[in-house]
């Protein structure tokens, strides 16, 4: 049963602090300085306040990447973003967890109490700051590192310039270090709560961003951010007693086992050994509406993302000889990577249980209001009704994943040129595993010379904008489709210089329309042919054949723009501090 420890968070305690007039006389219902930072309870308290920026439940996290294709085109995919006058994640109020983290180093250590609990909730805070900075340079690049809870009167501090984003990231590094030193065990603290696994995770996760991020742009010094996210990532893997586990499905079709779905609809993650840190939620106290959101997404997933799986034999769709072609969907997922069907409606899916019995979606609808690309994401849908009515969602969310940690591992180890087979063998051969039906099939594991894949090309150029050797792809491909909808995918297109990706036509597509679809989709929908009006991209496939696949945008195509690597900043804040830079590409 699920553990009933869950963080509150105290909206508006952090200002409050601030905000007091210290006298000598402290009201008795009022919190002042003068009767707070005493305890070691005081210190959790406020660290409570920042729990709500960590990952939380959304169907919406890969929107802008080439994995999902909007029903109407993502204003940065298409470079249609314009300089904003404030705001845009620059604003006094973005700034506010940075000065209230501060606030709480300036003034914890009137505290006294066990020192091992202080150092626990020191380590929390510097975790957040961590977290902020990273959002922060991921965001803006070079962004001013503050360390103290600023003041009106500062004025030197109030109008620096940014400092450079390798300053910054060394300083997430060291605050990330110094968490993961000091924060408890997991088995120590309570459930949902912070501590040194989840502190390693974010530091392994920034230290691959940043050691890519300068790996290609041809920056020195790359190589020691890779040797720490493989450190950190292997701690993890050495210590943290996690594994890939295959969830519990009690409501599935014969011979479809769903696995790797299941984990996503866990009610209860915090005894889920891929589970490092969980979002806690609990019936009638706090809920959310992931379930029903799924479908009502207004997207559709990406031809392109689709074509990524490959076959049960290992093998990409171009080589394989089990590949049966996308002629349906139901031959698109015949002999393909089971996580396929896990997350992509199918009739072989649960949808909703009448009563116990498990019945299907019988078609997506491919409206563009709906779902325009006819391939509905259904990763996160629990098929129990009542998981589906508006904001009544009681199952986990995964803050921190295991599967990212032996994904890091893998990467950054082949990045460097490191990797062997048994490392393989212990990060994405794990996750391999987990996908093997005992008696039907073995997943085909990642070897450390694999065949390259010929749809690595798009339009004979390198996919990624320039070449890669084919272990990286594979595991690049591995980490694609394992997080998918997680929200990775926009920070590893921009870690890997790779915004061409979203020039490839296929990121814009949707499924194959044939005679055949057409008059499936005519009887399910009482005679209404959902494909008229709608436009289509023809094409030959590498067998030779022709294709016509649902176009989502009529006449449109993407150029890339290396500025929209950043985000610009708003032009009141360039005029309020002259010592402030525009981002390139954004004057």
């Amino acid at each position: 049963m699920k553990r009933y420890k869950f963080i509150i968070i105290l909206i508006g305690f952090v200002l409050a602090l601030g905000a007091c007039d210290v006298t000598d006389t402290v009201p008795e219902d009022a919190i002042t300085d003068l009767n707070f930072w005493k305890k070691t309870d005081d210190l959790k308290l406020y660290a409570n306040n920042f729990y709500t920026t960590l990952s939380s439940p959304s169907q919406w996290l890969d929107n802008t990447s080439d994995n999902c294709v909007t029903n109407s085109p993502d204003n940065r995919l298409f470079n249609n973003i314009t300089v904003p006058g404030s705001g845009g994640g620059w604003a006094i109020s973005n700034w506010s967890n940075i000065r209230n983290v501060n606030y709480f180093l300036s003034h914890y250590q009137t505290v006294e109490g066990d020192e091992q609990e202080i150092a626990h909730y020191v380590g929390e805070i510097r975790f957040f700051r961590a977290h902020e900075y990273f959002n922060k340079v991921k965001a803006f690049g070079d962004v001013p590192w503050l360390d103290k809870d600023l003041i009106t009167t500062d004025d030197e501090l109030l109008f620096n310039a940014r400092d450079p984003r390798k300053f910054v990231i060394d300083k997430v590094i060291e605050d990330l270090e110094f968490a993961a030193l000091n924060l408890k065990l997991p088995q120590d603290v309570e459930n949902g709560r912070l501590h040194k696994f989840a502190a390693l995770q974010l530091l392994a996760r920034v230290c691959l961003f940043e050691g890519t991020w300068m790996k290609y742009r041809n920056l020195s010094g790359w190589e020691s951010y890779l040797e720490k996210a493989a450190t950190a990532s292997k701690q993890i893997m050495d210590e943290g007693n996690y594994a890939i586990v295959k969830g519990n499905a009690p409501f599935t079709f014969e011979d479809y086992p769903l696995f790797y779905r299941q984990q996503f609809i866990q009610e209860d993650l915090t005894s889920n050994q891929e589970c490092v840190l969980p979002r806690i939620y609990v019936k009638d106290k706090l809920m959310h509406g992931l379930s029903r959101q799924v479908n009502q997404t207004g997207w559709g997933i990406s031809k392109d993302f689709i074509e990524s799986f490959v076959c049960v034999d290992g093998l990409p769709i171009a080589l394989s000889p089990l590949y049966q072609g996308d002629d349906s969907l139901q031959l698109e997922m015949t002999n393909r990577d089971p996580r396929l069907r896990n997350m992509v409606d199918n009739k072989n899916l649960p949808y909703y249980l009448d009563g116990s019995r498990p019945i299907s979606y019988p078609a997506t609808t491919v409206a563009v209001n709906e779902c325009p690309t006819g391939y509905l994401a259904s990763k996160f849908r629990d098929p129990v009704p009542a998981q589906n009515e508006a904001n009544q969602t009681t199952y986990d969310w995964y803050v921190f994943r295991y599967a990212e940690v032996l994904l890091i591992y893998a990467e950054a180890k082949a990045e460097l040129g490191t990797i062997s087979q048994p490392d393989i063998d212990l990060s994405i051969n794990k996750l391999r595993e987990r996908l093997d039906e005992p008696g039907v099939f073995e997943m085909g594991r990642l070897s450390l010379n694999p065949a390259e894949d010929p749809l690595a090309l798009v339009d004979g150029q390198p996919r990624y904008g320039y070449a890669i050797s084919p272990l990286l792809y594979e595991i690049r491909r591995e980490r694609r489709i394992e997080l998918a909808f997680e929200g990775f995918r926009w920070d590893d297109i921009c870690r890997w210089n790779a915004g061409v990706l979203i020039e490839n036509p296929k990121t814009m597509l949707g499924m194959s329309v044939n005679d055949e679809v057409i008059e499936r989709y005519k009887k399910l929908f009482g005679g209404t042919n959902q494909f008229e009006g709608r436009s289509f991209y023809e094409f030959t496939d590498w067998d030779g054949a022709d294709k016509k696949l649902l176009k989502v945008y009529a006449n449109s195509s993407r150029t890339w723009d290396d500025k929209l690597y950043l985000n610009p900043l708003p032009t009141d804040q360039l005029s309020l501090n002259p010592n402030l830079t525009q981002n390139p590409g954004w004057n």
